[in-house]
């Protein structure tokens, strides 16, 4: 059996519902679970590494608020609550850039800590899973996280960004050759890119999926909401792939989607 996680990167209090119900209403109604990374507290001048406004920002529409917790969208955390096929994970804090790698050093506590508050405060559970902007943690960070979250999802992990008590652990799993591997009881995820993406080709994106999903036990596959309405605009084909592999993902005997809260309870292996 192969085993799929659906990572949904960057829902924040400026998403509008309807973008989120026309990508995965195909996969909510073939009870394929859908874990969305949520921004607690979004930053409405976040930027992308070349200066440019985030993407997920094109619905901001003239606000002048520069941080908006994701409880003054009660419209969107009605939907999210209501549909059960939503895993909501915690999704940095505001989501500057690259706020968990040195960007803030001495409060990473409080920002991880209070993240999860307002996530809380909004209404849904304390949140498992925590995903950093751009995947990118320092050494501090990557550890004070650990400590407060039993599942870590990243693109890769460099020996530079880990605890040095987590070395020996480390060199072990390089051995073994695990994407995956687990540390103090926390369990540290690898993806292989963001295979689902408005940066590669329509035409050949669903057999490199297919083909991820076959190499490996468990494959975390990770995408974009905002990727797919370029500036509100909907991209036709791009949301047509991602519907077309939710169908193939439900008609695959030996392939599941789960929840990363799955892999928190133990319930799939992770080589």
């Amino acid at each position: 059996m192969r085993y799929v996680v659906l990572r949904d990167d960057d829902t924040n209090a400026l998403t509008p519902v309807e973008c989120l119900e026309r990508l995965y209403f195909p996969f909510l109604e073939r009870g394929l679970p859908v874990n969305l990374a949520v921004i607690p507290m979004v930053s409405t001048s976040a930027k992308r590494p070349d200066g440019r406004p985030e993407g997920f920002l094109f619905a901001k529409n003239g606000g002048t608020e520069t941080l908006i917790p994701i409880g003054e969208n009660p419209n969107l955390v009605r939907y999210l609550l209501d549909r059960p096929g939503y895993h909501i994970m915690q999704h940095g804090y505001h989501h500057s850039l690259f706020e968990f790698d040195d960007g803030f050093p001495g409060d990473t506590g409080y920002r991880l800590e209070h993240g999860t508050q307002l996530l809380q405060e909004a209404g849904f559970q304390k949140p498992e899973t925590f995903v950093a902007p751009y995947d990118r943690f320092c050494r501090a960070s990557l550890r004070e996280a650990a400590e407060r979250f039993r599942v870590i999802s990243m693109g890769w992990f460099e020996l530079r960004r880990l605890p040095r008590s987590w070395w020996l652990r480390y060199a072990l799993k390089k051995y073994l050759r695990r994407p995956h591997w687990r540390v103090n009881g926390t369990i540290l995820l690898a993806h292989p890119g963001c295979l689902l993406s408005s940066q590669r080709p329509c035409n050949t994106m669903l057999d490199e999926v297919r083909k991820s999903i076959y190499r490996r036990r468990l494959t975390v596959l990770v995408t974009h909401w905002w990727e797919y309405f370029d500036g509100g605009k909907p991209n036709e084909p791009f949301i047509g792939v991602l519907h077309e592999t939710a169908k193939w993902l439900a008609d695959q005997p030996d392939v599941k989607v789960i929840s990363f809260r799955d892999v928190a309870e133990g319930k799939v292996p992770l080589g």
